[in-house]
């Protein structure tokens, strides 16, 4: 039991936005519960970056291990919220949380609704992304790659799909699609350094040469754009080819329609070509009604992702509705949940990270995001007062107790620390970097195991 008076928040979500918020809150007076859907915190911290970024991702779990070890944070893993889940939102605020923090990131998937997304062989990059990084139940999907793969983006997710297709699956070729030029691809340097050597130097010359008079007639510098994408060549993290797979690029071009192949998968992508028109100080594609096919068997959407509605909160756009005049702003910006069709915010309610903004920014992103909404939900507490230790213990016992009835095994903090251990000794076993049960009931087989010897 708590020694003096504290605020009591639950946070939704565990991946970096949340624990990083968490850190913030259980600094300041505030007993934090967290509730995860996944077995393991980290989220895309976890399940998104490049499995070979080892250096990356231990760190990342060290600062999470440290946060999470506080005594006023607990964890629960393997808990679904939402009206289709474990425990709803209206349910967790009836048991007395004083506020409410949804960081559960962007779970949805956004396609362009094109004819033949429906057909075999094509995908959305969170699905591969999630099954090479061994997040349940993805882990366990098997994916009908072809030969000759179309990517549909060409920002940071696009490289991340592409490597692996490059340098796992080898193969023929991955074409990224882009409705715009070279001057707007959203992938760094430093990622692209990774497969560059695998670009079709004679294609990319072409198509620079291509597009280079549209450029020019929207004030872009074609060759600035082409010793950009060039330099990735010259980057210290440029890996060496491990494979035959051709890399190239199909500027000012928007999918209209996935062709069928007779059989029931793709069998060719046609696109509408574009041209690029001046738009509020930037330029926007403008479709030319002209159409070319591109001979791919496999086209994966690489654009971004967006919120589940069956979270409970209202929806706009792909991310859940912030109210426009906040009454706790932090920088100028609103985390509070809101009603649009009561124009009223939701009380108690916030949301941070990929949850308020899908696909915005990485790790760092997300970690100022979830520290911001950290402080719009203390000057929300301040209004209030906060419990007595007796008080405190009474609304979160009630919480243990449903938890304790769900007709599943709950992770808390002492099984996911438990579940790390074991999994560190298995890749030390192995000899391996990084070793992770692919599923959840290999997950809680090992705990149970683990806690019987």
């Amino acid at each position: 039991m708590s020694a003096s008076n504290m605020y009591l928040v639950i946070i939704v979500g565990a991946g970096p936005a949340g624990i990083y918020a968490a850190d913030k809150l259980s600094q300041e007076n505030t007993y934090v519960v967290m509730l995860n859907r996944d077995i393991k915190p980290g989220g895309l911290a976890e399940y998104g970056i490049y499995p070979d970024k080892h250096k990356m991702k231990e760190g990342l779990r060290r600062q999470f291990r440290r946060i999470l070890s506080r005594p006023n944070i607990e964890y629960y893993g393997n808990v679904l919220v939402g009206e289709k889940g474990d425990i709803s939102l209206s349910t967790l605020r009836e048991m007395g949380f004083q506020a409410i923090l949804v960081t559960v990131g962007a779970q949805g998937t956004k396609t362009l609704g094109i004819p033949g997304e429906d057909l075999r062989g094509v995908y959305h990059a969170k699905e591969i992304v999630y099954h090479y990084n061994k997040l349940p139940p993805f882990s366990t999907y098997t994916f009908d790659i072809g030969r000759r793969v179309a990517l549909i983006g060409v920002g940071n997710v696009m490289v991340d799909v592409a490597r692996w297709l490059i340098r796992e699956i080898k193969v023929d070729e991955v074409v990224a699609v882009a409705r715009r030029g070279p001057a707007e691809v959203k992938f760094t340097v430093d990622e692209f350094a990774t497969i560059v050597n695998n670009l079709d130097l004679e294609a990319f010359e072409a198509e620079m040469a291509r597009v280079a008079d549209i450029m020019h007639k929207v004030g872009q510098d074609p060759e600035a754009a082409k010793t950009h994408i060039l330099s990735a060549r010259e980057h210290k993290k440029a890996l060496p080819r491990v494979s035959n797979t051709r890399f190239y690029f199909r500027f000012l071009a928007r999918p209209h329609r996935i062709l069928d192949d007779g059989s029931g998968r793709v069998g060719g992508l046609e696109v509408e070509n574009t041209t690029l028109v001046p738009h509020n100080g930037d330029t926007k594609a403008q479709g030319l009604g002209t159409y070319d096919v591109l001979d791919v068997d496999t086209v994966i959407f690489c654009i971004g992702d967006q919120v589940d509605p069956n979270l409970g909160l209202p929806v706009q756009w792909g991310a859940y509705v912030t109210n426009p005049n906040p009454r706790f702003p932090v920088e100028g910006e609103s985390y509070e949940a809101y009603d649009p069709e009561k124009s009223e915010p939701i009380e108690g309610i916030f949301v941070a990270g990929w949850a308020r903004r899908p696909s915005k920014g990485l790790v760092g992103t997300a970690r100022k995001d979830g520290t911001h909404a950290a402080e719009a939900i203390l000057m929300y507490l301040r209004t209030m007062a906060p419990l007595a230790p007796e008080e405190l213990d009474k609304r979160l016992n009630t919480l243990r107790a449903y938890l304790n009835s769900l007709d599943k095994r709950v992770v808390n903090k002492d099984d996911w620390q438990r579940l790390e251990a074991i999994e560190r000794a298995e890749a030390e076993r192995r000899g391996l970097p990084e070793f992770k049960f692919a599923t959840v009931e290999e997950m809680l087989r090992a705990l149970e195991e683990a806690v019987a010897k």
